[in-house]
């Protein structure tokens, strides 16, 4: 379907950015007289002039931010028309060219005597940036001179080289081949089929892209293990030139989360491995099969159990199982639905998969490619999550703590998840539909705890290894992740030979350091699910307060907020709990 075929209240509004691309290129050309902050420099020494100095950078970033949001939005909706790709690559080099003009604030401020800066954050013309300055006294000792951060930020460019690279060879070189079926027909291997494939009934096939896609995979594994190495040796250069003792303490300080956070995730997670190995026993049990394999572990339990509905249908019943959330979470979430944040339809030339995105001052986007699919249904609740988490803190923060950090940025999509689930389980007596949606959850917990948790492990060990002068290659990175598969898998699967090699197609482990906050962030999301439904009144009033923190604190303090504390054990140990109570069910079921 060509977008032009789309109905309009099926497409998100970009003219709310920009009424047109002309407009857009007139605020690009206004955009340079924000690039210039060289008036003041060697004078942030006041706290009139740092005022002033934040108040030139608020107004020159939110300026960048839509010139960005509406090329990236128009580019992805149809990838194929260059002017947008222009445009977009344009709109990033200004943001280079700003955090080069603006490099010398931070080296600047960090040689100003503690005191002084202290009482800066008690001045009430700076209280927008209590926060940062007081991150910024304790940060103190990884800030360098005034040209070394302006040489580093000068880098920006080139330190994405290593993700640029995977990218073009996932996405532009790789080639898959096809799949045969039985009636000898053919299917053509790619990103999108293979999941499709994996999560089939068609044992045969799975077998087959299984095989062929990591066949591709195997083919540049070097290459791959190269580019890898290369990302790797970027993150230690950057953590030792800021003088900190390893990529992990640079990544975590970076969000203001403490390394107590990570150890809980490994800790708690090594401990109920057991837990997760009676599900995969589970799953070959009540798949049939004699020996289970890697390929074996996305394919369906239950048949025909499929939620089939229209996207109005599928709005509907996200909004119904939301309502614990009350009735302005609700009331916004139908003003989303009706009002053109959402980008519905696929298309050809637009972006698969899907996202959230917004910029202070406008209301958020969410981009689908919606499928009348249980999946896709989930991925409304998902992304209208990260839409009003947006929202929230954008109206009740200014724009210097509005941003929240990453490190909760997947808590309200996954409450929202959770949420939509329980609400349907509570109004199903079926037997398959129950067993299907259990097993939704557990694939759901598997995937985005345990199996983050093990990617996370593995980026932990390969940055460590350069950390301590040991290169890395296509065979020790295979033999790492092998031994982790088969430690988080357990001995119910056969682990092919080609699962050594997962770590070869994983775009996130690019951006280092992230996976274990899908983590965290589910974990956090069971334990606010758990006390709504539980507290009600009380519990909504302080995740609505949660959600309008953005970044006014640190991550881990803004969740305590909503009843989370992820510096103990507790909300860690809850999530397990509640992975193997609805283990216990599907067991009692599957008899």
């Amino acid at each position: 379907m060509e977008r032009s075929e789309v109905e309009s209240k099926y497409k998100w509004r970009s003219e709310d950015i920009y009424p047109s691309d002309e407009a857009w290129e007139a605020d690009f050309l206004k955009a340079e007289k924000f690039l210039d902050f060289s008036a003041f420099e060697s004078k942030l020494s006041s706290a009139s002039s740092l005022a002033a100095f934040f108040a030139k950078e608020e107004e020159a970033g939110r300026v960048l931010e839509r010139l960005y949001l509406y090329a990236h939005m128009n580019h992805d909706v149809d990838s194929r028309v260059a002017k947008y790709t222009s445009m977009q690559s344009r709109a990033m080099s200004l943001f280079v060219r700003f955090s080069e003009a603006a490099a010398f604030a931070e080296p600047e401020l960090s040689a100003i005597d503690d005191a002084l800066l202290r009482s800066f954050t008690e001045d009430a013309r700076l209280k927008d940036h209590d926060y940062y300055l007081r991150r910024l006294i304790a940060g103190k000792k990884h800030i360098l001179s005034a040209k070394e951060e302006k040489l580093l930020a000068s880098g920006g460019e080139v330190y994405s080289q290593f993700q640029n690279i995977f990218s073009m060879i996932d996405n532009a070189d790789m080639r898959f081949g096809e799949v045969v079926k039985e009636d000898g027909s053919k299917v053509a291997l790619t990103h999108g089929t293979y999941g499709v494939l994996l999560h089939g009934q068609d044992r045969s096939l799975r077998k087959q892209a299984f095989e062929r896609y990591y066949e591709a995979y195997i083919h540049l594994s070097n290459t791959i293990a190269a580019t890898y190495f290369g990302n790797v040796k970027k993150d230690v250069f950057l953590s030792q030139a800021r003088g900190y003792t390893s990529c992990l303490q640079r990544a975590l300080e970076g969000e203001d989360v403490p390394p107590v956070v990570y150890e809980n995730l490994l800790a708690s997670v090594n401990e109920s491995l057991p837990v997760m190995h009676r599900y995969i026993a589970l799953r070959g049990r009540l798949l049939g099969l004699e020996e289970q394999h890697m390929y074996d572990i996305y394919a369906p339990l239950v048949e025909d159990a499929e939620l089939k509905l229209s996207y109005e249908d599928a709005c509907d019943l996200v909004a119904e199982g939301l309502a614990p959330l009350g009735e302005e979470y609700c009331a916004l979430l139908r003003k989303g639905f009706a009002e053109g944040w959402v980008d519905v339809c696929e298309t050809t030339g637009k972006r698969s998969g899907a996202y959230s995105t917004g910029i202070f001052g406008l209301h958020p986007f969410v981009l689908l490619n919606y499928q009348p699919t249980t999946h896709d249904v989930f991925t409304i609740a998902h992304e209208m999550g990260h839409s009003l988490h947006t929202y929230y803190s954008n109206a009740k923060q200014p724009y210097a703590k509005a941003d929240y950090r990453i490190f909760v940025a997947e808590v309200a999509s996954t409450v929202n998840e959770v949420l939509l689930l329980r609400h349907i389980l509570s109004q199903t007596k079926d037997g398959k539909m129950r067993r299907y949606l259990l097993n939704y959850f557990l694939d759901t917990v598997r995937t985005t705890l345990h199996r983050q948790t093990m990617f996370a492990e593995f980026e932990y060990i390969a940055h460590d290894m350069v950390e301590k002068g040991t290169p890395l290659t296509s065979e020790n990175l295979n033999e790492l992740y092998w031994g982790l598969n088969k430690k988080y898998y357990g001995d119910h699967i056969f682990h092919d030979e080609q699962i050594a090699y997962e770590w070869s197609r994983i775009p996130h482990f690019y951006t280092s350091f992230y996976v274990y906050k899908y983590a965290t962030g589910i974990i956090s999301a069971l334990s606010i699910v758990e006390r709504i439904l539980s507290e009600g009144e009380k519990a909504v009033a302080d995740y609505k307060a949660f959600l309008s923190s953005g970044g006014s604190d640190s991550p881990v303090e803004l969740l305590k907020i909503a009843g989370v504390d992820l510096t103990s054990r507790a909300p860690f140990d809850a999530a397990m709990q509640a992975f193997e109570r609805a283990l216990k069910e599907l067991e009692a079921l599957s008899v």
